[in-house]
């Protein structure tokens, strides 16, 4: 008897440790919003990499989970979209296209083109450009600005990538992101 209930606390000790590991590493995510329509639809549910950015910055094309910058209270629903601009690129929006570095973007993900503008900007260092895929509705960097890496107490604005979707079951699979080299590629038409 003695030995079945040390077996018992050993199978919760692990899968208590497997729990925190996961924890660590990813975090489940509903969408909230029709901010990333057609790619993410509002209810769906994925998987973040909380543990990608550890290792790297975030790249252009990723589509990644943040706590909104001011005036958005930052213990509100996390955001989701797009990274379409990393520091020192130049970013602008115009005639319907998103221009970074002064090439427009081949954009497959977007559900329309944008129908407003955007100045040419560069964007500062520890900032970010992003946009949601549903250009015309998202709230995103065109309406509040840039966002930053960290907030004022030097926390990590960036939770993570998006990464998987578990729900509902005919959108299992990865999150598709787009790297700036196969739209620049695309756009290019090569």
């Amino acid at each position: 008897m003695r030995a079945f209930f040390r077996e018992v606390a050993v199978i919760l000790v692990v899968a208590v440790v497997i729990v925190s590991g996961l924890h660590f590493v990813a975090q489940d995510y509903v969408i909230n919003e029709y901010c990333m329509e057609p790619t993410l639809q509002e209810g769906q549910r994925i998987l973040v990499n909380k543990l990608v950015y550890k290792f790297h910055e975030p790249e252009r094309g990723d589509v990644i989970v943040f706590y909104p910058p001011p005036p958005y209270d930052s213990a509100a629903v996390p955001f989701i979209k797009r990274v379409i601009a990393i520091p020192g690129d130049t970013v602008e929006i115009k005639g319907g296209a998103v221009y970074v570095n002064d090439v427009a973007l081949d954009e497959p993900y977007i559900k329309e083109p944008p129908s407003y503008t955007f100045s040419l900007y560069e964007i500062p260092e520890d900032h970010y450009f992003v946009l949601g895929d549903n250009r015309n509705v998202a709230n995103d960097s065109h309406r509040w600005g840039v966002l930053p890496l960290r907030d004022e107490e030097g926390h990590q604005n960036i939770i993570g990538k998006a990464w998987l979707s578990t729900w509902p079951l005919d959108k299992w699979g990865l999150v598709i992101n787009y790297p700036l080299k196969e739209q620049l590629v695309n756009s290019a038409g090569e």
